[in-house]
């Protein structure tokens, strides 16, 4: 193997030689994705993208991958649970973990042009480690990468690691050389999944790096409700190196829900990449409240007719580190997106929003709408926000806007005049500029939990 240009990312390469494997095509990608982690350096502050974000502690640890999955907590599972949905993966340091892992076989498809339902027998039960997570071909298929690599290779080889460019990024470099594990979702065509399907990815062991990949594809015609979910357990330091590719085939509906709850000494940094083809929705909500220093890169692309709903909100407090990067790309013409991202920031947090919007030549009549609002609780707070438009068409309407500021002194006035002490008028008013993203989630236990935490943290119980 050739010496890494850095020696942290020549540390994580460590013993990852690539081994042949029965897929030709996977090891030629994986293999490629070598060559560019050892060609690339782990990005600095001099870099523009990652200007506000320095890596300097991340790479003074040293890191391995776990040996095996650690033990979780009943009641962690417990708090983590998601009764809507018709299935669930957990992984566990990296690992697939059957013995958590559960799915319900009332999962629905609409089928032919009736579109009858299909109703299964409903109930949750266990799942051992020779059971993959789908019934028929025509069915939904919800199986761990390994198994889906094994069972279903010619359905993955069009997705897996091509959605996701890793030219130009170490991590998802990263991610690809140490492909092992992850989650795979497969929606036929016309088919609705009216349960969500929930993967659940945990942490319990400090000074280790998981490599999580999740592939989402969802057919023509089809629907489907992903919750990628991001829990810490471990007191020490880890890193969690997650890719998810997403295709949204022509007519589909997909909605992405990114919930991260990392610990509080742990690292996240994720990558998502979307294809939304012709006249396709794709909607995604994310909320970060866990991670010393979290990164999420969101890059979608639209077809023509496609539309997007990118909703964010981050609640960070103490010393933490949340950036956001996203990309927008209108490359088709009619297409329609709007966007809102919000942050909360106490103590000496730091937030950063960056997102883009790129209109293409020809993309004419593209509707797109972003806005950032960030709300800074303390005098050490500090957000970096960067809305941009990039517009090669003349026949299109798009706006942006951002707003940094504290609780307006109006509200908290009528707050008080109405009985409220001030300190439970202001928990009140930033539990309401958190709550108004985290309500647009449609699944009742998930929008439940959330608006505990937010609620736990501004100290709206009070």
């Amino acid at each position: 193997m050739t010496t890494a240009v850095h020696p942290y990312i020549d540390s994580l390469l460590t013993g990852s030689a690539i081994t042949a494997s029965p897929h030709p095509w996977l090891d030629l990608r994986r293999g490629a994705a070598l060559e560019r982690a050892n060609a690339l350096s782990v990005p600095t502050t001099r870099d523009e993208d990652w200007r506000f974000t320095d890596l300097t502690q991340l790479t003074r640890l040293q890191l391995k991958r776990a040996s095996a999955a650690g033990t979780v907590p009943k009641e962690v599972l417990d708090a983590c649970a998601v009764p809507e949905a018709g299935a669930r993966l957990v992984f566990v340091d990296g690992f697939y973990t059957p013995e958590l892992s559960a799915h319900a076989s009332d999962m629905r498809r609409y089928d032919g042009p009736e579109r009858r339902v299909l109703d299964r027998t409903s109930g949750f039960r266990s799942s051992t480690a020779a059971e993959v997570f789908t019934r028929r071909s025509s069915d939904v298929t919800v199986m761990p990468l390994a198994q889906a690599l094994s069972a279903r290779p010619a359905a993955l080889e069009p997705y897996l690691t091509r959605v996701a460019s890793f030219e130009q990024n170490v991590f998802a470099a990263l991610n690809t050389v140490h492909l092992r594990d992850g989650a795979v979702v497969i929606v036929p065509p016309d088919a609705a999944c009216d349960k969500p399907i929930h993967l659940l990815h945990v942490a319990t062991q400090p000074g280790t790096v998981a490599y999580p990949r999740c592939v989402v594809v969802a057919a023509q015609g089809s629907r489907c409700t992903v919750i990628e979910e991001y829990v810490g357990l471990a007191g020490e330091p880890y890193f969690t190196n997650a890719v998810t590719e997403i295709v949204v085939s022509a007519s589909a509906q997909l909605r992405h829900i990114k919930l991260q709850r990392e610990a509080a000494h742990g690292f996240h940094i994720a990558t998502c990449s979307v294809e939304v083809a012709n006249a396709a929705s794709f909607a995604s909500q994310t909320v970060t409240l866990g991670a010393r220093l979290s990164r999420y890169e969101l890059n979608v692309a639209l077809g023509e007719g496609a539309g997007a709903d990118i909703d964010g909100l981050a609640l960070i407090s103490g010393r933490q580190l949340a950036d956001t990067h996203t990309l927008i790309d209108h490359a088709q013409p009619n297409g329609r997106s709007a966007q809102l991202h919000k942050t909360i920031v106490d103590g000496a947090a730091h937030a950063v929003f960056n997102g883009k919007i790129h209109v293409r030549p020809g993309a004419q009549l593209t509707d797109s709408a972003q806005q950032s609002r960030n709300l800074l609780l303390s005098d050490k707070a500090t957000v970096d926000t960067k809305p941009q438009l990039e517009i090669f068409a003349d026949d299109v309407k798009c706006a942006h806007g951002a707003t940094v500021g504290q609780l307006d002194a109006e509200q908290l006035f009528y707050l008080r005049s109405r009985g409220l002490p001030d300190r439970a008028a202001r928990n009140l008013l930033t539990y309401a500029f958190g709550a108004s993203v985290i309500e647009r989630i449609p699944v009742r236990s998930v929008v439940a939990r959330l608006e505990r935490a937010v609620m736990a943290r501004t100290g709206a119980t009070a």
